[in-house]
């Protein structure tokens, strides 16, 4: 009688202590998490922004402003998602503000301003772009050349393409394109509803399929993958034609806006550097292998709500240049503070050193550790572990 009732009242018990524990877990992994880190440093950038507008003598969150910073981070969001994808395999694309350019005018000079020719415009630019994007993943996954050098390469082969054939201008963009480019709902123009379309899409393949476990695989350690079955040269392939096709989709957006193509309107962007700075920001490594496609969503948002504001205070357009190679240092700054911090040796079976001194059962998880998307390369490694881990 007392055993039970003892057990009648324990398990309450056992379970309210239980309740602190979880959510203590919770918090650490939550100060754990890159992409956490990186939304709170976005909300706050954005009072920041708030606040120095109004001193200004101008609303931040005003409609107008707003419209023109959702504008301002589509071209740099469709070129940094094809980014992180490549980053992740640990490769690099150099040859993104080339790939604008060439889908721009292909796309332009195809239409020439006819609603018949708009669905082949697109066609053309994407699949250049798209063929172009694989040949670079080629290289750097089939032949074996470094990302920065076979990327940089291709780009300069097309850049010189670019300059030979196109002088300035070229084309004109069909009614559909431009209508696209312009139309809103509310101030949320329709192309930054369409990239939001496509983070979420990009983020289900990577977190939800087997090819994204591929991609994380490949980029944390290739070794590891090809002894587990993983063909390393596939999610290379794949990783840069994605890049390829996104470049192609982000010159199009430029050819809604604009009305004409441009050979030089890529270069003009800066859009390799800017995006690379993009995906840094948002915590990925550009060894691969660790990343999250919404803290790069969250790095862009960081750059255009600074460089918003620099508009609105008319602050010298060179100094952009500054507060964005200020906010990359001190980013990588904080995140290799923390990583050195909070960073857990693991030993096999998932036992702590701390753990294994004491010669306990306590796993990684009692610690800091960010379980962010990067964990999946360890599933894909090592499949087996999969029903025991519970992740």
């Amino acid at each position: 009688m007392s055993a039970a009732t003892t057990n009648q009242s324990g398990t309450p018990a056992a379970a309210a202590a239980t309740a602190p524990s979880r959510a203590a877990t919770a918090v650490r992994r939550l100060r754990g998490s890159t992409t956490a880190t990186v939304y709170l440093v976005l909300v706050v950038v954005l009072i920041a922004c708030a606040v120095l507008s109004a001193l200004a003598g101008r609303s931040f969150f005003s409609p107008g402003n707003l419209s023109a910073l959702l504008t301002a981070t589509t071209v740099l969001g469709f070129v940094a998602i094809g980014q992180t994808l490549v980053i992740l395999v640990g490769s690099l694309d150099l040859s993104v503000p080339f790939l604008v350019s060439l889908s721009s005018v292909l796309a332009a000079g195809t239409m020439q301003g006819s609603p018949d020719a708009f669905a082949t415009g697109v066609l053309v630019a994407l699949v250049a772009t798209t063929v172009l994007g694989l040949v670079n993943g080629v290289l750097v996954g089939l032949v074996g050349i470094n990302g920065f050098m076979a990327t940089l390469g291709v780009g300069l082969i097309i850049s010189g393409y670019l300059f030979t054939n196109y002088q300035g201008s070229t084309g004109q963009a069909s009614p559909q394109l431009v209508s696209l480019g312009s139309a809103s709902i509310g101030f949320v123009p329709v192309l930054s509803i369409v990239l939001l379309a496509f983070f979420l899409g990009t983020a289900v393949l990577l977190t939800r399929t087997r090819t994204g476990m591929h991609l994380y695989a490949v980029g944390g350690d290739p070794h590891a993958a090809r002894l587990s079955g993983v063909r390393t040269a596939a999610p290379v392939l794949l990783a840069h034609a994605l890049s390829g096709l996104f470049s192609g989709i982000a010159g199009l957006v430029i050819v809604a806006r604009l009305g004409v193509g441009s050979p030089g309107v890529g270069g003009q962007g800066g859009y390799d550097l800017l995006s690379i700075a993009a995906v840094v920001l948002g915590g990925a490594a550009l060894a691969g292998g660790r990343g999250s496609l919404w803290g790069t969503l969250g790095g862009i948002l960081i750059f255009a709500s600074i460089d918003s504001l620099l508009g609105i205070l008319e602050v010298n357009p060179y100094l952009k240049d500054v507060v964005r190679g200020v906010v990359i240092v001190a980013a990588v700054a904080v995140y290799a503070r923390r990583k050195g911090l909070s960073s857990i040796v693991r030993f096999p079976g998932g036992q702590t050193r701390a753990a294994i001194d004491r010669g306990g059962p306590e796993t990684a998880d009692a610690g800091p550790v960010d379980r962010s998307e990067a964990d999946v390369s360890s599933l894909a490694a090592h499949p087996e572990t999969t029903g025991r881990s519970g992740r």
